[in-house]
């Protein structure tokens, strides 16, 4: 062998020690590998391993339920049927839902809907045909379900209200979350899952929610379900308990009729509302299935406003039931006594101008307490002259006008009660005197609720202490009680020599033959209401109209005729209750709102618990019952 072919055979023995060891390399690095994979992140590729084996999903709770005083259910759940569709075991979709529809209603744009859900989701993965079947209609599709392959019948829960109209406003209706309210919480995005939009619904929304369970389900490759590993329920939501009597919030609704206005009544000691009716109102289960827009927009374009609680938000000039509050401004300023009297003959002159008294010829001599059993006008023209805007609008944000009163449930509105700074913030004019002689009877800028009317009755008659309004009672679970916290409760700091007298005005204007609401008193033996009657003007009377006669209020288009008041408590002897009565556009306080407060006060007392027998049917006539948790 040359030197040649010895150099050739130490390059081939140098290429093979070369490979053999980046062979060997290779194979340490494999190993070092596996062993990091198979044993140091063993246990972090096992986790993966059965999380992508086993499916979480979670279970949405039951929504508590919310109850009247006595206990009786006014929003419960029922069971929703819904009629699904699988399309793996549906050989021709279109074909099923138009036999499908010949049962149950389904038109061209919800086929259409359907289709196109279905052809971006799995075939395994089941599609909502439609929700909120009536038994009837399940019966039917049970029987023809040899003749829809992949339809199935599934049962969920939806909210539901018995009392319909009755306690809309109050209770408010759920809906789907909206993207402003998704907050993180993996509930929200169930499908289905429902929130609290307005009224308790919404105000107590979380407790009332619940808590979510979960399921263990193991699932394939592509996600189809296998089975179910491991199941836990969640726990159901809080039951909320109002201090609303709803057999008594049915009658208020009734009693309303026709009417657009409220009725609110509370109980003077602890300021929880007995009854709040608003009207006309909606059907909050048309909101749980879904409105069309053309629903919604006959709601939202309906010129007497069904969609606002008008116990709450509803802002009205208060007439002469402000004129409680201008007296005792002027009594706490010394301006007055209670024996001071004024000639009233059926008018004011100030400058160029005349304000008018109701009575066209006048009262004559009046008192203090004679001012507030006729409504005299010019009563309260002669004091408030004396007591200005800003004496009148303190002692109003006393009784608790033109204030927040922290209503526990959401859209209550403030009111207004003017002051001299305000309106040069506002409008950037000076106060004139006139505005003072308008505002002393409850007109031009004044504004309060009919809330804010029924606290400063409450307020004016319990003592005076400040009461504030609430509808929730307390939240309870599975027999634990939380009660809520009641409001201090201090004086409002007026002389109760001064709120004895008023009282007593009160009492004059339903059982003084010249009270203007003595035709409108309780007439049942042992039983009496005490209160104040109000009719507001929403136009300017011209003095054309005035001196060849002011039509009558039936004679104008409804929205110029005057709006009806009256505040009032019951009994007369030891008040425990109070109302206050508006209704839009209605004519005269005495004659249309006074005999609505009668009727709701004279069962309010009949209603009394103080007076139930133990074991009577509290609940009286609980409308329409249907099963539900």
């Amino acid at each position: 062998m040359n030197s040649r072919d010895n150099d050739r055979q130490r390059f081939f023995t140098r290429r093979a020690a070369l490979l053999a060891g980046g062979q060997f390399g290779l194979l340490a690095a494999l190993v070092g590998r596996m062993y990091y994979l198979q044993v140091v992140e063993s246990e972090r590729y096992h986790m993966l391993a059965e999380e992508n084996r086993i499916n979480m999903r979670l279970l949405p709770p039951s929504r508590g339920r919310i109850l009247d005083r006595f206990g009786v259910p006014v929003a419960i759940n029922e069971q929703n049927y819904r009629v699904l569709i699988k399309s793996e075991n549906t050989p021709d979709v279109s074909a099923v839902l138009d036999r499908l529809a010949m049962i149950i209603p389904i038109n061209a744009d919800e086929k259409t809907r359907i289709l196109k859900e279905i052809r971006r989701k799995k075939k395994f993965v089941p599609v909502t045909v439609r929700e909120f079947l009536e038994w009837e209609d399940v019966a039917r599709l049970e029987v023809n379900a040899p003749d829809l392959p992949g339809v199935t019948i599934d049962v969920s829960e939806r909210r539901f209200y018995p009392n319909g109209i009755a306690a809309a406003h109050v209770l408010g209706y759920v809906g789907a979350p909206r993207r402003e309210d998704l907050t993180g919480d993996p509930l929200l995005e169930l499908p289905g899952f429902r929130i609290g939009r307005s009224g308790v619904e919404r105000a107590f929304d979380k407790p009332l929610r619940g808590t979510a369970g979960a399921s263990q389900l193991e699932v394939n490759a592509v996600g189809r379900v296998i089975r179910e590993l491991d199941r836990q329920e969640g726990d159901a939501g809080r039951d909320v308990v109002l201090t609303m009597d709803m057999a008594l919030q049915r009658s208020a609704m009734r009693r309303l009729g026709d009417e657009s206005g409220a009725v609110v009544v509370m109980d003077i000691e602890t300021g929880g509302l007995i009854a709040q009716a608003s009207t006309p109102s909606f059907d909050p289960n048309a909101f749980t299935e879904g409105l069309s827009n053309a629903q919604w927009r006959a709601l939202a374009d309906n010129e007497r406003a069904p969609l606002r609680n008008k116990a709450i938000a509803g802002e009205y000039a208060p007439g002469s039931t402000f004129k409680m509050v201008v007296a005792l401004a002027a009594l706490e300023e010394g301006v007055i006594t209670p024996k001071t009297s004024f000639f009233c003959p059926g008018h004011l002159e100030l400058g160029d101008g005349k304000f008018h008294c109701w009575k066209r010829h006048g009262h004559g001599h009046v008192d203090l307490v004679r001012s507030i059993s006729e409504s005299c006008d010019v009563y309260y023209y002669e004091i408030v002259r004396k007591v200005g805007i800003d004496k009148i609008a303190e002692m109003a944000s006393r009784f608790g006008l033109g204030t927040d009163l922290g209503l526990d449930v959401p859209g209550e509105r403030t009111g207004l009660v003017p002051t001299k700074s305000w309106k040069r913030a506002v409008i950037g004019q000076p106060w004139v005197l006139g505005e003072t002689l308008v505002a002393g009877i409850g007109q031009g800028f004044v504004l309060t609720t009919p809330l804010q009317l029924v606290t400063m009755t409450a307020r004016m008659v319990n003592g005076g202490k400040a009461v504030f309004p609430h509808i929730a009672r307390d939240v309870t679970r599975r027999g634990d009680l939380t009660e809520r916290v009641p409001r201090e409760q201090v004086s409002i700091g007026v002389d109760a020599g001064h709120l004895d007298l008023m009282m007593k005005a009160m009492a004059e204007v339903t059982l003084d033959p010249r009270g203007t609401a003595h035709a409108a008193r309780i007439k049942v033996p042992g039983l009496s209401m005490a209160g104040k009657t109000g009719t507001a003007q929403v136009r300017r009377i011209t003095r054309r109209e005035r001196e060849g006669g002011v039509r009558t209020n039936d004679e104008l288009p409804w929205r110029f005729r005057d709006h009806a008041l009256f505040v009032g408590y019951a009994p007369v002897e030891k008040p425990r209750y109070a109302i206050a009565v508006v209704v839009e556009h209605g004519g005269g306080g005495s004659s249309v709102a006074a005999p609505i407060a009668r009727d709701i006060l004279t069962e309010t007392l009949e209603r009394d618990p103080a007076k139930l027998a133990p074991g009577a049917d509290v609940a009286g006539l609980r409308g329409p019952s249907r099963q539900g948790t």
